[in-house]
């Protein structure tokens, strides 16, 4: 048995496994296990009613857990699974309360990753429909984008059996796109890797803007937090640590945690970046955050969270 079939029969003997996907590490339990899906709550010290999303081996398993998918949710999956972007879909009876916080939807993803895809596909062989999974962090904290950062971060919560799979450092290095697909039109929820500009491109649909009431993954003001206090936009100090693009020069005494030349890059390292601070037990990080739009957008929206922390 290899790593990947004893992690599919761990999650199927209710165990908690964490894994790679290309956006961040997430914490797995089988998804239709009440039992097993409490530990990743205790595990993370997650809220109860902070909804689950639940991950999958192919877009074709969407009927197990919605039951009505419109034509523009189908177009997003044909587009972008296996990719990083998660739809929120009004559930069916297999998705119970404990994973969708009490709402009538639930969110659905297939992750773009070979470990996570193999994963699932071993786990779909015993017959789970599906692996629920947030980020492997403790709940408000920065997402963990390897696995020795997993193990930092919950190696103390975890128990005998469980098991966390290395694949990696994650691509992209935020969370997914989260779009709400239970009205007319998509509406993000997180902005993520897929942009707005994408998502209309592929359902010839403009987005719909209005506020949305539902609770989903990464949404609280403050969320994303390191130890260190962040600060954005602001010059740098003696002894703060420092993340800007690689065209902005480094004051003297200042700690520079990261030099990103491109956006995509800057998403990638910088929760590594934010980890870093706070093994360096630097008590304040300035960031100057990226301008523009596509991926920008959701590192602004990451940043403007974890800047909100106390």
């Amino acid at each position: 048995m290899n790593d990947i079939q004893a992690a599919a029969s761990a999650l199927k003997n209710g165990k908690l496994v964490a894994f790679p996907t290309e956006t961040v590490y997430g914490l797995g339990a089988d998804a239709q296990s009440q039992d097993s899906v409490s530990r990743i709550y205790q595990a993370k010290g997650r809220p109860a009613d902070h909804p689950l999303i639940v991950h999958i081996a192919d877009k074709k398993q969407i009927t197990d857990w919605a039951v009505r998918v419109p034509d523009f949710a189908k177009a997003l999956a044909s587009a972008f699974w296996p990719g990083p972007m998660t739809l929120i879909l009004e559930r069916s009876d297999l998705a119970k309360d404990f994973l969708t916080g009490g709402q009538d939807s639930v969110g659905l993803r297939v992750p773009n990753h070979p470990v996570a895809l193999e994963l699932l596909t071993e786990f779909a062989k015993l017959g789970g429909k599906g692996i629920a999974a947030p980020s492997a962090n403790r709940f408000g904290k920065v997402s963990p984008t390897t696995a020795q950062a997993v193990n930092e971060e919950l190696g103390n919560y975890l128990e005998t059996g469980d098991l966390i799979l290395d694949g990696g450092l994650a691509e992209v290095g935020i969370e997914s796109t989260i779009i709400d697909c239970t009205g007319e039109s998509p509406k993000i929820l997180r902005p993520g890797s897929i942009t707005i500009e994408m998502i209309e491109k592929a359902t010839g649909l403009e987005l719909d803007q209005s506020v949305s009431n539902l609770r989903v993954s990464g949404s609280l003001d403050n969320h994303y937090s390191p130890n260190a206090k962040v600060v954005l936009d602001q010059p740098p100090l003696v002894g703060d640590g420092f993340i800007a693009m690689s065209n902005v020069a480094t004051p003297a005494g200042v700690i520079r945690l990261a030099a990103p030349a491109t956006a995509d890059e800057y998403a990638q390292i910088l929760y590594q970046s934010l980890r870093s601070a706070d093994e360096q037990l630097i008590a304040r990080v300035i960031v100057w955050q990226p301008t523009g739009s596509g991926i920008a957008i959701a590192i602004r929206d990451r940043l403007q969270r974890a800047s909100n922390a106390t």
